[in-house]
């Protein structure tokens, strides 16, 4: 859903052939694919992930597909001071630090592996934007579950626009630019990313004291039920946005 916004500011910071990168938080390693497209075999991609099953997928996925110069392992950014084996060209995480509320001490441990001369990226999202046009009642309740549930569990909703005050806050300074992506598309859809989120966070709403089960089910009916009512109603996604600082 966001590959062209990530290969733009790949593009844009010059990730060249032969460099070396990290993904933090790598997931299932498309981002890395996306770097090792650029770095081509002379490169080295490392991924790191807390989840060590998604991090041997991930290499598994990008193996299969020729990227052998790509590596994922299994490392908790919040449990240690250093970052596995650095410096690096380019340092980059995209939807890390909305999840963790120790996100000034990681950033200042990424920003720590950057190679002189090298880049730190970051990407992440500010939910505060998602709405219909009109607004959908069903919608606004969802987005209040889901705000509520990751509140609780130390999630910042809003770290893309923080970026700017995150990256001051490690040491990292002002960002040599920013960027903002968005993307737009009928109710219909773009309810089903909401649902998948909404449905993902029940166990955490009900251990945080957020919502009943109850209330979790009735706010997804009734987000079904406006969505098939009115599903050309145009929907704004969750804001990507990027900054990035040369070192």
């Amino acid at each position: 859903m966001w590959e062209a916004a990530t290969g733009r500011l790949l593009d844009r910071i010059g990730l060249a052939a032969g460099a070396r990168c990290l993904d933090a938080g790598c997931g299932p390693g498309e981002t890395m694919r996306l770097m090792a497209l650029r770095v081509g075999p002379a490169g080295r991609v490392i991924g790191i992930d807390v989840d060590a099953a998604l991090a041997a997928d991930a290499q598994h996925m990008l193996h299969e597909s020729g990227h052998r110069q790509c590596r994922a392992i299994a490392h908790d950014l919040t449990a240690y001071e250093s970052v596995p084996g650095g410096p690096y060209d380019l340092v980059f995480a995209r939807l890390l630090l909305f999840h963790l509320p120790e996100r000034v001490a990681v950033l200042r441990r990424l920003w720590n592996a950057v190679a002189p001369g090298g880049h730190l990226l970051v990407q992440d999202y500010d939910l505060s934007t998602v709405a219909t046009l009109p607004p959908s009642p069903a919608l606004d309740e969802a987005g209040r579950l889901i705000f509520g549930t990751f509140g609780a569990a130390g999630c910042d909703i809003r770290a893309g626009t923080a970026l700017p005050t995150l990256f001051a806050q490690a040491g990292v300074g002002t960002p040599d630019g920013t960027d903002v992506s968005g993307r737009v598309e009928a109710f219909g859809a773009g309810r089903r990313m909401v649902d998948s989120v909404l449905r993902s966070l029940v166990p955490a709403a009900l251990g945080h004291g957020v919502a009943t089960a109850r209330e979790m089910e009735s706010a997804m009916a009734d987000l079904e039920a406006d969505a098939t009512r009115n599903p050309d109603r145009p929907m704004l996604w969750p804001l990507m946005i990027g900054a990035w600082k040369k070192r």
